[in-house]
């Protein structure tokens, strides 16, 4: 998901990830559908389990499906646009969450493809 501050459309949430695969790179939050959920429901019980925030579903930015993107299978990501604000409390395999520019997010340091959806955002 691609969290933005409530009215600010420059700043992004990111988590630094805790566990393998990219244990120590940045990330947006997210994570796996329970069997019977919705995917929207999923988007937001990450954002608070990750992050300790609420947020609002605004729309899709990207489906990625690339089946070789993810080293743990083929993975399909929805990339929804969530809407949030207040301070990010890293929690479940997130070791540390936090509002950053688009515009100063270290790319090197990105997990899986998101670094490609930081570039999508830039140049929208």
């Amino acid at each position: 998901m691609v969290v933005r501050g409530e009215g600010n459309e420059r700043e992004v949430l990111l988590i630094r990830r805790g566990q393998e695969p990219w244990k120590g790179c940045w990330a947006f939050p997210g994570g796996f559908v329970d069997e019977g959920e919705d995917p929207e429901t999923a988007v937001l019980r990450e954002l608070m389990e990750e992050c300790n925030l609420a947020g609002k579903v605004r729309g899709i930015i990207s489906v990625r499906g690339d089946p070789e993107r993810d080293p743990r299978g083929h993975i399909i990501t929805i990339f929804y646009s969530v809407e949030s604000e207040g301070v990010p409390v890293a929690g479940d395999d997130a070791v540390h969450a936090d509002w950053v520019l688009l515009n100063d997010v270290a790319l090197d340091n990105m997990g899986a493809d998101h670094a490609e959806i930081i570039y999508l955002l830039q140049s929208t």
